[in-house]
This record gives C-alpha cells, structure tokens and sequence, in this order.
C-alpha cells in the first residue's frame, strides 16, 4: 500500500461536484430565464415587482373570512371565504326598504324606452345566475350590445364594474344600462324618473325607503338598485364550506383543481375572496392585458376586436379581472361571449394569458444548452385535459345559491 492518492478517488469526487455543479446551474438558469421571461410581462401590467406575501385584493377591507386550509402547503396564498354581507357606502346605508324598491325597479320593464326591457332581462335571477346565457346583451328593438352580459351575482364584492371597470360603484353602475341607448334607450334621467312616477306604488314604496314622497330621483333610483344588488350574494358555495372548515365540502378532483389553480398562476389575477382581485402583484390594479400573448385563440374567438380600456394604438384589450364566482352558470364566457364552454375557456387563459402549452401529457420545463453557451428551455409548462378538467370541477365548487338577507 502506497501513500500516494488514489487516482479512483479523486474521480469519484470530481464526478460528484460535477453533477452538483450541474444541479446548481440548472437552478440558477432556470431562475434567471423565468425571470427574464416575466419582466417583459410584468413590465406591460405596470407591475415590476411582487410581493412576498399573501395575496392583496380589492375586498381587502371588508371584513370576512380567512383561512390557511389549501390543498397543499402553500407560504403564498390564503383562500378566503366569500364575507357574508358586502358592504355598503356612508351615502347609501342598506335597509331593506331600499332593497325592495330595488327589486321592484330591477323587474320593471316600463324604466326602458319601448317598455319591453328591464335589467333582469339581461340579469336573469332565476336560470342563469344573474346573467343571461346570450353572447351578446339585447336591448330595446332587440339591438345586440356588444359585449357579454357579466353576471350581477356577488358583484356587491366588486370595486369596479362593468367589463372596462369604468364604473367604481354600483350606484355609478347602475344609471349606465338604463340610459345606454342600445340597452333601455332612456334619453336622459328627467324621462327616467317621469317613468318611476308614472306608477303610484312607487311613490309609497320610497316614502318608506328614503323618508320623504317626493323621494323619487334619480339618486334615490340608483340608491335602491344599489341596494337591491346588495342582496345579490352567494357566501355558501361549496369552496366556501371548505375554506370555512367542513373538509368533505370538495371532492379530491376539486381539490387537485385548486392546488393547480394556484400551481399554474391563475389566483395572480382571481384572487381574494371573489375570485377578482388584483393578485400576488404589487400593483392592485383591477385591469389586465387580454389576451396577454399571441396564440391562435385570439383569431378564433375574435378576442381582439374590441380592445376595451386599451390606449389607442393597442393591439391588445385591457379588461377588469371578472370574479369566477357561479362560473360554471355563467356560459358564454369572456367579453364578447365568443366561448360557450367552460373547458375551452379555461384552455384559452392557460395558453394566452399565462403562457403554458396544451396537451395530453403533463411535463415539467426540461433545459438543454444552447449553441451559444446557455441553459435554455425546451417546453413551459404543459396542461393535460386532465388538469384542464379538475380545474373545471374546482371552478364549479365557486357557485351557490343566493343569500336573500
């Protein structure tokens, strides 16, 4: 036996480092493309940093529910529970004379110019959660609109309203379709009220509501459909059970669908308890590029065509993050109401607007080096149909039954 090194040895350590060394770049790599890739992105929302802590949304003040439970461990994201009465502002404390007043006004198809239209028409109650199943509104003289009829189901919850989000109350909200020349056709807030006065009943109602019989204007008018949609709330889904605590609310395909709700990036813009906040970027704003890149929906689905809050010279819409709350109800989707099927909606925001692949297969980014000397990527992250449809199925534990408080 010599006391010279064994050549075997210093092999066997090289060989380790070397492989330790290769794990390392890997990461690093993998690391500085990813954020490479994102800044671009980030970069166009306004947002060049996230936080590290858990979710902001816009309902951040109201107080409700919060829990840690989630489906797998997670140090960035807390699911929260739907409040269980949205609030209301100083100018318009709820009662329930308002809300019935509302009601009524919310029914009352003489508030449209031809006396055929009334906001349920396009705000079905009782078959379509709220909305109306067409892709299009349709108003006065059967004129299509032209965008999707949003779902008025929670959207007490909502800082912003309308699929712009030009409206920051629903008080605001509220005059828009009735003089909307497409969509009621009143031709102006004198000939609104005039409408309301014209039906004796009223005139009791908001003597009840606002104190006083000569209460009928156009901010009382308002005030009441604020109020009424106030009511108009879903804090029972079975997601909220289980965020609640009642563990057995979810089955394990729903559960797999929330884990990879989170995993792919879907909560860094449906977040909070609506399902509508801002997200895990810095930035809280409610308005997101749409779709954020360019595949082959885009064309399919004509979802560029209207580009809603875009600057001019946009090629790409910018929109309000909608809550995903009664989704499942809620078809045809997106703006224009171009899809009629939760899956391929689904589909569509995985590709364009965060970035992943679709197909049959799921398989995690692999790195190969590049002629030029750097790791890069061979594939982003694939969704299968598989995880496609356990997403589905976690979106349809978001829908439940109205409150009526």
């Amino acid at each position: 036996m010599t006391s010279g090194v064994n050549p075997f040895r210093h092999f066997l350590l090289a060989g380790m480092v070397m492989v330790v060394l290769m794990f390392v770049l890997k990461f690093l790599a993998a690391s500085l493309i990813e954020g490479e890739q994102l800044k671009p992105v980030l970069d166009w929302f306004g947002h060049e940093h996230q936080q590290s802590a858990g979710i902001q949304s816009e309902t951040q003040s109201i107080p409700g529910h919060t829990n840690p439970v989630t489906p797998r461990s997670s140090v960035r994201y807390q699911w929260q529970a739907l409040p269980d009465r949205p609030p209301s502002p100083m100018h318009n404390p709820w009662n329930k004379a308002r809300a019935e007043v509302g009601k009524r006004l919310f029914s009352d198809t003489n508030l449209s110019l031809d006396r055929s239209v009334s906001c349920a028409s396009c705000h079905d109650n009782d078959t379509h959660a709220g909305a109306d199943g067409r892709p299009t509104a349709v108003g006065v003289g059967g004129q299509a609109g032209p965008r999707n009829s949003p779902t008025v189901w929670n959207s007490a919850y909502q800082q912003w309203l309308f699929w712009d989000g030009r409206a920051a109350s629903l008080e605001e909200q509220a005059i828009g379709p009735l003089l909307n020349p497409i969509e009621m056709a009143m031709p102006s807030a004198e000939a609104l009220v005039a409408r309301v006065r014209e039906d004796r009943v009223y005139i009791e109602l908001f003597e009840q509501a606002f104190g006083s019989a000569d209460a009928i204007g156009i901010n009382e008018i308002v005030a009441a459909l604020a109020a009424y949609q106030r009511t108009l709330i879903t804090p029972d889904s079975p997601y909220d059970r289980y965020v609640r605590g009642d563990t057995s609310a979810l089955n394990p395909v729903q559960l797999r669908g929330m884990a990879l709700f989170e995993e792919l990036g879907c909560v860094n813009c449906h977040s909070g308890p609506n399902f509508s906040g801002a997200g895990i970027l810095a930035n809280n704003s409610p308005w997101r590029i749409f779709p954020a890149l360019d595949t082959p929906f885009e064309q399919q689905y004509q979802l560029t065509e209207d580009l809603g809050m875009a600057p001019a010279g946009s090629t790409k819409g910018v929109w309000r993050i909608p809550s995903l709350r009664n989704v499942a109800q809620t078809a045809p989707y997106f703006h224009n109401g171009s899809v009629t099927e939760l899956e391929e909606a689904v589909r569509i925001m995985a590709s364009a607007q965060l970035g992943h692949q679709l197909a049959q297969t799921a398989s995690e980014s692999e790195f190969v080096w590049s002629d030029d000397g750097y790791l890069i990527p061979v594939q982003r992250r694939t969704v299968t149909e598989q995880e496609v449809q356990a997403i589905v199925a976690f979106l349809e534990s978001l829908s439940g039954e109205l409150s009526h408080y």
